[in-house]
Order: C-alpha cells, then structure tokens, then sequence
C-alpha cells in the first residue's frame, strides 16, 4: 500500500490518471518537480501512533471506571427503531457529499475549471485520512491530493481548507451557543458523567469560548483579506514588539490561511458556499435528532445541535485513531447537559455507540467509493501518508 515516491505526481512518465473535467479536460496533475520526503510511515509518526493509542487506550479505561459503556448490552438494542436509524444513514450519506463538494466554492476562484468530482474524491479520501491517521495527520492529505502545482498550489489549498474550517467553526458554535442559550438545561448541571469526575457544568463555558475563538479568527482573516498591509502593521506593532520572529510567522499563518478567503470577493462563489454549508450544519442537526428519536432519547432538535456542537469542539482535541475516546467522551458530555443519569448511561450509551460506528463505517464506505471515482488520486494518497 506504500509505493516508492518518484515524484510529486505518482504518475509513471507519459501517463496522466488524473479525473476528467465536466467538459472532458483533464484536470492539470500535480508539478513533477514538488518531492514528498521520503521514509517509512512508521518511522516518520511511529511516536504519533504511539500516542494516539495510548490516549486511545486512557479514554476507554476512564469512560469505563465511569460506567459508560462503549458498547452497549444486547438488551439495551431491543428498543432501537432501526427504520429511524436508516433515515439517520441517509442523511449523514447527503451532509457528506454536501461537506465536500462545497469546497469547489472556495477552489474556483483559483482554479475555475476544477472538476467537481475530483473535488469529491480528494475530499472523501482526505475526510478518510483525518479519521484514520494518529493525531491529525491526515489534515496535509486533502490539500496535497487537489494541488496541481499551478493555479492550485499547496499553499492555496492549505489557505482554502483554513477558510473552509473557520467559518464551519463559526457556524456551529453559534448553533451550539443558540442551543445553550434557549435550551434548558438540567439545573444544576451535574458534577461528573457517570462516575468520571469532569464537570458537565464547564462545558457551557467552553462552548462559548470557542465561539469567541471563532469569531477572532475570522475577523482576523478578514482583516488580512482586505486590509493586509494594516493587518501586518498590527501583528509587527504587538506581538512583534515581543518577538519580531513570532509576530512574522503569526502574520504569515493567519495571511495564508486568509487567502482562501477570495471567494468572498463577489457574490458568485460566496453565495453557494455559505448556502452549502448552513445546509451541511442544519441537515447534520437533523441527522442527529434523528438518531436521538431511533434510541428512545427525549432529544429535540435544539438537543442536537448542543450535542453537535459540543461534538464538534471536543474533537479538535488529540485522540485516538479513528477520533476514538474524544468522540465518545463529548457526545457522553453533551447528554449529560440535558438528560439524568440514568438515561444517559442506557440509552445515551446506544446513541454514542451507533453514532460513532456509523459514521466510521460511511467514512471507510466512502474512502472506497472515492478511489473508484480517481484510482490515480488514491495513489498519490498513499504515497503522501507514506512519506509526510
């Protein structure tokens, strides 16, 4: 699954396995001359692997002294309405096409023929990447498989995903904050989940302060998009009063990222991106009231975006392959905002494992489904995990 890594391309001389556009050209392959370096998966993130197995390994030993259960008793099935769970597959299938297509959006106005599919391949095999590689690594797969070396570089595409990542993080803690806002919660909230001594009451508070970091981080994007050499003066007269080298590297990061931002430029691209992605993040709200419904839980639609919004903050932070432990660990928090204990601990514990599993499974479904669409863009996703 580790092929020799001749070049950036993966392609042998003369020939092209890139995907077609809409109008029958290829889309351009990436420069020849880009190098991946070289050396074994297990050499370059043996101790990443490491790690993210033992933390793996902490969050199972901690949500079990707790008495949460990772996978539920037979009995506790017997109450699943598993034709509600079928709509939950259905929509989480919608959401993923949706999260990745939209990137086109963002890419177009660098690359205006960029095809959709190739867009839907590199993104699926990119989601798969983050999900499976230890520690995130999987985060440099999806820029480096859509660059073409041209009007794709890598950097643009890294300044696109960082765009993408902003503003999906600003949308939902806003829906997360909503939820904790109009939502009542249990009062008072209780002092650990299960018998794991973490206080529900701190999650709240650490909603809310994600979405500030949210909204800094646009407006600091925005600012570099369309203010650069004001942004850049500002970076240099604080924090580069502290560190010159630091306030450089900070202005760097946050202008690269800010270019993703062209598509804000008119109304043609950003328009359709914004409207996918309140989309994605309102069908995703359904999807997991829906799977709330088929366990039995008395989840609302306001229930569910707290749970996905806590979800999706609780994630960022390092975890087991797969996500596994931060996954569990969040969604187990955000019931315990809403529902006692002992629901919680039953039939919280059929949601969290059926939410994860399934989303596991799609994610393998479609990493494959992916590599049939572009054999030659799953090549070079195996030599870029073999070799970043």
């Amino acid at each position: 699954m580790q092929p020799p890594i001749a070049t950036g391309t993966g392609l042998e001389p003369g020939k092209n396995a890139e995907t077609m556009t809409s109008e029958g050209a290829p889309d351009s392959p990436p420069a020849p001359s880009t190098q991946l370096p070289r050396g074994s998966f297990m050499r370059r993130h043996g101790f990443k692997t490491i790690a993210s197995i033992v933390i793996a390994l902490l969050f199972a030993w901690g949500l079990r002294r707790a008495g949460l259960r990772l996978v539920p008793s037979a009995e506790q099935f017997a109450g699943v309405r598993w034709g509600w769970v079928a709509v939950h597959v259905g929509l989480l299938m919608t959401i993923h096409v949706i999260r990745a297509v939209r990137w086109r959006h963002l890419l177009r106005p660098i690359a205006p023929d960029i095809s959709t599919r190739r867009v839907l391949a590199a993104s699926w095999l990119g989601f798969f990447a983050i999900l499976m590689l230890p520690l995130r690594a999987g985060e440099v797969v999806r820029p480096w498989l859509i660059r073409d070396g041209r009007k794709v570089t890598m950097s643009a595409a890294l300044g696109t995903m960082g765009a993408e990542r902003v503003l999906d993080g600003l949308v939902v803690t806003a829906l997360l904050a909503g939820a904790l806002v109009f939502v009542p919660r249990l009062d008072p909230l209780p002092r650990s989940i299960g018998d794991l001594n973490i206080p529900v009451a701190t999650i709240p508070a650490m909603g809310y302060a994600a979405l500030a970091v949210f909204v800094c981080a646009f407006g600091a994007m925005a600012v570099f998009y369309f203010a650069r050499d004001f942004a850049r003066r500002m970076v240099h007269a604080t924090v580069g009063r502290v560190s010159a080298k630091l306030g450089e590297r900070l202005a760097g990061i946050v202008e690269g990222i800010a270019s993703g931002l062209h598509f804000l430029a008119g109304p043609r691209y950003a328009l359709p991106f914004m409207a996918e992605t309140l989309a994605y993040w309102g069908i995703n709200g359904v999807l997991m009231w829906t799977l709330g419904i088929a366990c039995g839980l008395p989840m609302g639609f306001g229930h569910a975006c707290a749970v996905m919004g806590v979800l999706a903050v609780g994630i960022l932070v390092p975890a087991g392959p797969g996500l596994f432990g931060a996954f569990q660990a969040a969604t187990f928090g955000a019931l315990a905002m809403y529902f006692p204990s002992e629901v919680v601990m039953g039939k919280g514990s059929v949601y969290v494992f059926l939410l994860y599993s399934i989303q596991f499974v799609w994610h393998i479904v479609a990493a494959a489904l992916a590599a049939a669409l572009d054999p030659g863009m799953l090549r070079r996703g195996e030599q870029v995990i073999a070799g970043s």
